[in-house]
């Protein structure tokens, strides 16, 4: 393909794209495949001679869109938002025609300076305390991530290589694997699953802290853990709070559990990965209050701020600690400038060395749609959750399980959780909308996310005539 087709194709594609979005919601938001169906509609092998590109973009329709769960849809309620918007798509073509690989500011100076503005950018617009932004005389500052997953488990080895060094520090008779063994780390039992991993792959013990009514984590209960951890003789070192958790979207009271963990020299990680897009918003701000206590934060833009994945934002209040985890210097990656103090060499900041020229997402879409553009974005979608649980509470036979902040829903059908499954087991086959469930003080219960671009209100109000129109067929059945 030379430049001259590629123009001609790129055209193509684009209108392929804005077709897709565009019509999105008359595709099947779930897909009707069994495992292993794409093998058997393309060869066994690669092809020798060049295949034609009009036939590969033929087979897209015929081999992969079938095998699609569609995020984008507007009937897609699962999960939480994967965001996407036509700036952060163009700014992505450009990211990839660039093709730097980021790993120090010689390797491109423009990737990384740019990022350093941008989590500046959108460390102002949460109001985060001016140790986390790098513009200013703090210490610390702001890296693009992966995932929230990877966040939290580049801040928990930061937080176990600083654990060590302390404990080394005080007593130098001990070595570092008679430490690793008295480490503990905690989270909610709310939290996502990845925090646990992380505590895997970092090889230290992890202890999940009992949660309210609320399913938050508050300071009382974690205050009697860490008693009786000391006093058998455990080192805690590590705690990650969750704003937002993914069952339910509950806060862990950050005001409580932040100084604590000043006190006993506990690394405190905050995880926003879904909620923390909407402290932009002045109205939600107040649940990110106590963030001035925690030594790292993190949110997904890339789930509720219209830049596509992979977009994982993450600030910390002494970058030191993170490069003094990570840094590797071999001669090859040396340039003349990094001892100057004016430059950020990410690759001491994470897990991989190279990276992409992520941030141009989200210049594209910040000067696209503005502060108060995402703002209305935002609030439209909790606007439309809050909708849908009005609808569940003005039916008997239905009831909300967990407060309603944000876009999601905790709801179910009242009676047994085989009840629930069944409901759902229904709405999946269907294929008309996409829901999946959680537990939650032992029921089984739906989770209804907002969570495309383009839902709106009559996608809400046919998503509940047909989930009402499923629950009266499963209740007219005889043993329901």
């Amino acid at each position: 393909m030379d430049a001259e087709e590629f123009r001609r194709r790129g055209m193509e594609m684009v209108d392929y794209v804005a077709n897709y979005l565009e019509n999105i919601e008359q595709r099947p938001v779930y897909p009707d495949v069994e495992p292993g169906y794409l093998r058997s509609l393309i060869p066994t092998e690669a092809p020798l001679e060049p295949d034609n590109y009009d036939d590969i973009i033929k087979d897209v329709e015929r081999v992969i869109m079938p095998g699609v769960t569609h995020w984008h849809s507007p009937y897609f309620f699962a999960y939480f938002p994967a965001a996407t918007s036509y700036p952060a798509l163009l700014a992505d073509m450009l990211c990839g025609a660039i093709g730097c690989i980021g790993f120090s500011w010689a390797a491109s100076p423009a990737c990384t300076e740019l990022e350093t503005v941008m989590l500046d950018w959108l460390g102002k617009m949460l109001n985060l305390p001016d140790h986390f932004i790098a513009g200013t005389h703090g210490h610390g500052g702001g890296v693009i991530q992966s995932t929230a997953s990877e966040a939290t488990l580049v801040t928990l080895l930061a937080a176990r290589c600083k654990a060590v060094r302390r404990v080394q520090a005080s007593n130098q008779e001990k070595s570092e694997a008679e430490i690793l063994s008295k480490l503990v780390a905690y989270t909610s039992e709310q939290a996502h699953c990845s925090v646990e991993r992380a505590s895997l792959i970092g090889g230290v013990m992890m202890k999940k802290v009992p949660t309210d009514k609320n399913y938050a984590v508050g300071g009382d209960m974690f205050k009697k853990m860490l008693e009786e951890d000391k006093a058998a003789g455990l080192i805690p070192f590590y705690f990650c709070a969750t704003l937002g958790t993914t069952a339910s979207c509950a806060f862990d009271h950050i005001t409580e559990l932040g100084p604590i963990c000043n006190k006993e020299n506990i690394w405190m990680h905050i995880d926003a990965a879904y909620a923390g897009s909407a402290f932009i918003c002045p109205e939600f701000r107040p649940l990110l209050n106590g963030i001035e206590f925690a030594d790292s934060f993190n949110f997904n833009p890339h789930k509720w701020l219209l830049i596509n994945f992979d977009c994982s934002t993450m600030w910390v209040k002494k970058r030191e600690d993170l490069i003094g985890a990570f840094k590797m210097d071999p001669l090859y990656l040396k340039h003349e400038n990094q001892e100057s103090g004016m430059v950020t060499d990410y690759r001491h900041w994470g897990i991989p060395l190279g990276r992409r020229f992520r941030s141009l997402k989200m210049w594209f879409v910040f000067r696209m749609y503005g502060i108060q553009g995402l703002q209305a974005y935002i609030r439209k979608h909790v606007g439309l959750a809050k909708e849908f649980e009005s609808l569940v509470r003005a039916d008997k036979r239905f009831e909300i399980c967990a407060e309603v902040i944000m876009g999601l829903v905790c709801f179910r059908l009242k009676g047994s959780n085989r009840l629930n499954e069944l409901l759902l087991k229904r709405i999946t086959k269907s294929r008309e909308i996409h829901l999946v469930p959680c537990q939650l003080s032992g029921r089984f219960v739906l989770r209804f996310a907002i969570c495309a671009r383009t839902t709106d209100s009559r996608h809400i109000q046919q998503a509940w005539r047909h989930i009402t129109q499923l629950t009266f067929e499963i209740l007219q059945e005889p043993n329901h």
